[in-house]
């Protein structure tokens, strides 16, 4: 995968795919159902959130959102051994928090604690989710161009470099209940497309949707549906941006890289001066690259060489420290152009193991919650593949999640630093939101660029 030469973008796409599943199909035929067809509610406006406004519900769900990214990021990185490692977490997540409201209420507590949003309700996880692509798709920024047009330059139009689109796929012999969809459309910004799941056309529908959202860069991630299936719930994620201070491309060299399966050669890219932004502890030397447009990606080197340990020990809390405390200093990064790609990594066992209870197929923890009609629903497996690639001008990233569900810190140095990501490092790929500090979007070590 090569960086877009002529743009020189970065961009980071994210999708998850879910597949409903029944035991026994057996179900009357009902007219389609089209979100865009219905008659209906018109879908709401997110949510902005209204500076100094407290909800504790919607912050203890944001702030959740990276407990829980951190927590998956740290159990998956324990199975990469020395290999390379990229999840993009927040593409599992805001799925999970959609079906919130098509989860029982006997098993509905377990899911908001495992999303981290324990002892909240619905309603306020679903506010937090909206609050949240509010701020994550520049809404504001859009409101405000909408309001203050006369103070930018004709023709200027307001940068949007995350996209996030969601999607309900329904077969055409059932019937997705309206709740459901009027909170999936109002919250989550989610539609609802009929196919035929007996035939190609469900498979290539979701292909397809999964092409637009991704700018071509996903186009194929599913050959067929189980015969079974009677919908899909999907979630894309698309990031484009530069980096707002490009490396000099004529000051890369090639240098060793220290990986645990020994040495190998790296193109490093170097960022050195004063003004920039750093953080040191005992543990960690860690510096953001920031991003044109907003957020960014901070690089984060243990200095005990272990990666993979520090990523699992990461909290939000400590990410946040890192963060508050990073000050401005004079040094320099030497910081190496690395391509990660995770392969398929299974998610049941490990989303189960954070509790996770729509897994259950006793207990069919969606049934009567998502479609009309009397089948036992839950999620059955879960799969994801991401990919990053980071170079002089930018990031390219994907990722892509497949669920199936069945039915039936201390002072900072004087002295100029140095930060050598010659060995094994740790990144977070983040942006801004208002309730919930920085959202990891995408978590990674880099054992061998």
């Amino acid at each position: 995968m090569h960086v877009k030469r002529i743009r020189m973008i970065a961009l980071i796409a994210g999708l998850l795919i879910g597949v409903m599943l029944v035991g026994y199909v057996n179900v009357m035929a009902s007219p389609p159902n089209d979100l865009t067809e219905m008659p209906g509610t018109p879908a709401r406006n997110l949510i902005a959130p209204a500076f100094g406004e407290q909800n504790p519900g919607i912050i203890t769900a944001a702030s959740g959102a990276n407990d829980f990214a951190f927590r998956l990021s740290a159990l998956l990185a324990k199975d990469e051994g020395g290999e390379n490692f990229v999840v993009s977490p927040f593409s599992v997540w805001l799925p999970l928090a959609a079906l919130v409201n098509a989860t029982d209420e006997i098993n509905r507590p377990a899911l908001l604690e495992a999303l981290g949003a324990s002892g909240i309700s619905a309603d306020d996880i679903n506010a937090a989710a909206s609050r949240m692509l509010y701020d994550l798709t520049n809404q504001r920024e859009k409101d405000s161009f909408g309001l203050n047009r006369q103070f930018y330059p004709e023709g200027h139009e307001v940068n949007d470099p995350l996209k996030i689109a969601n999607a309900i796929f329904v077969d055409i012999g059932v019937t997705i209940k309206q709740s459901f969809a009027q909170t999936f459309m109002d919250y989550y910004r989610g539609s609802v497309i009929n196919a035929d799941f007996r035939s190609d056309e469900a498979a290539d529908a979701v292909n397809k949707w999964a092409s637009d959202n991704t700018d071509g860069l996903i186009d194929r991630i599913i050959e067929e549906f189980d015969e079974d299936a009677v919908a899909a719930i999907a979630n894309a994620i698309y990031f484009s941006d530069a980096w707002a201070w490009e490396f000099d491309l004529n000051k890369t060299t090639e240098d060793v890289f220290r990986s645990p399966s020994g040495e190998t050669a790296a193109f490093y890219m170097l960022r050195e001066g004063d003004g920039l932004t750093y953080y040191e502890d005992e543990l960690v030397q860690a510096m953001p690259l920031f991003f044109a447009n907003g957020g960014g990606m901070y690089v984060l080197l243990p200095k005990d060489g272990d990666a993979v340990g520090l990523l699992t020990s990461m909290t939000n809390d400590y990410f946040g420290q890192i963060q508050r405390d990073s000050r401005m200093a004079s040094g320099k990064l030497l910081l190496p152009r690395f391509t990660v790609e995770s392969g398929i990594m299974p998610l049941k066992d490990v989303l189960e193991s954070m509790g996770v209870p729509l897994f259950n197929g006793e207990t069919a923890p969606l049934t009567g919650g998502l479609i009309e009609e009397s089948l036992r629903v839950w999620v059955s497996d879960a799969v994801q593949k991401a990919v990053i690639e980071v170079d002089e001008k930018g990031t390219t990233a994907a990722a892509v999640t497949v669920m199936q569900i069945v039915g039936t810190s201390l002072p900072m140095p004087t002295e100029p630093f140095e930060m050598i990501c010659d060995r094994p490092f740790v990144f977070i790929l983040y942006r801004h939101t208002h309730d919930g500090g920085s959202q990891a979007l995408f978590t990674g070590i880099v054992n061998r660029p």
